[in-house]
């Protein structure tokens, strides 16, 4: 077999493919002739015969030659042009426009122009989470939003698409971390307390249910952090925090504001983790990552069985709101660059530098 392009070293390329190299991905392409289908290096598909396979130095060459993207890996994507992602994205949309409606499998394909296996495969591979998965999201965001624009909470269930109160009750738990009726309520009944603290970092603030810790966020202010949290839930009673009241969240904030400002071991405290169900997979895996440590955000879509959700994962870490002790500031790009952080890029470079010194050190 003779490789389509000079430049290319068969071996070499050969020796990634089988090792499954992530670095290589994008330096080639290797296409396999049944099914027909071209892969990134990286591809956890099964390894194919290397007679079966031939390299190429882009995705359009290897298109010429008659091969089709995997759906597996979506090698496109590193082309920065990727069909399916652009059409289960614009699926995503469509179902959360129509999330109160019936969407069987069926309507979502026609719309899609897919078959419902592939629809289904594809729709899961790139954005984390089936399909109907996604809808029961949309429909709680609804409800949510209903809810808090003062709703009763039955017309607010119906309106969001759910069939009945019963069903929508057991699709709340790890959304709110209450009932719809004291989410409606602005968390009245709910007693937070909160502390603040200025670390080298700047303003830091914490806030506690009596199931852990739901908030941590850096500002300018307390004043605004204050805000911050006012506004995630406008009736709860918010209480600042003492020795006298709560000693244990006083505790939490001061360990944490030694590991900001003096390099201390990194605290371990109870979370109230509130999120959907793929974030909170993301948000514990994130918990898993040894201080110290970083991993790309593709080592996270595969920490959580989804290899494919790359893109899911990165919002999920972006929608963290516990910063530091949801530690999504060590996760970074899959080119080794620092990334996003809601907090600052370098806020996560010192966080990171903090956690890797205080690492040597021990």
């Amino acid at each position: 077999m003779t490789d389509n392009v000079q430049m290319l070293d068969a071996d070499h390329c050969w020796k990634a493919v089988a090792a499954r190299d992530r670095a290589a991905d994008g330096s080639f392409f290797y296409a396999v002739k049944r099914p027909g289908v071209y892969c990134r290096p990286s591809c956890p598909s099964r390894l194919p015969l290397r007679k079966n396979v031939s390299f190429f130095a882009t995705v359009e060459a290897a298109e010429a030659a008659g091969f089709r993207a995997c759906l597996r890996c979506r090698p496109r994507a590193l082309a920065g042009s990727d069909p399916a992602a652009a059409a289960m994205t614009e699926l995503s949309r469509y179902i959360e426009v129509h999330a109160d409606e019936e969407l069987p499998l069926t309507r979502l394909a026609e719309h899609a122009g897919l078959s419902p296996f592939h629809l289904q495969r594809a729709f899961k591979a790139i954005i984390g989470v089936t399909p109907k998965a996604f809808q029961t999201a949309a429909r709680l965001k609804r409800l949510k939003s209903n809810l808090r624009a003062g709703d009763g909470v039955a017309g607010a269930i119906f309106e969001a698409g759910f069939g009945s109160t019963s069903r929508a009750y057991e699709r709340i738990d790890g959304h709110f971390g209450m009932t719809p009726g004291a989410y409606r309520a602005g968390g009245r009944g709910e007693t937070i307390a909160y502390a603040c603290r200025q670390t080298a970092l700047g303003a830091i603030m914490m806030a506690a249910t009596a199931r852990g810790v739901c908030f941590v966020q850096f500002g300018d202010t307390e004043a605004r952090l204050l805000d911050q949290l006012r506004g995630e839930f406008p009736s709860a009673t918010l209480e600042p925090s003492t020795s006298a009241n709560s000693p244990q969240l006083d505790a939490w904030i001061d360990a944490l504001d030694r590991h900001l400002s003096d390099g201390a071991p990194h605290p371990d405290v109870p979370l109230d983790l509130r999120g959907t169900a793929f974030q909170i997979r993301v948000w514990r895996f994130l918990l898993s990552v040894p201080s110290g440590d970083v991993v790309s955000y593709s080592e996270v879509a595969a920490g959580i069985g989804s290899p494919k959700a790359v893109r899911a994962a990165a919002s999920a870490c972006a929608a963290n709101r516990i910063a530091v002790l949801v530690p999504c500031h060590r996760v970074l790009r899959g080119d080794g660059a620092l990334g996003g952080y809601r907090w600052g890029p370098e806020r996560k470079r010192a966080i990171i530098d903090s956690e890797r010194q205080l690492r040597v050190a021990v």
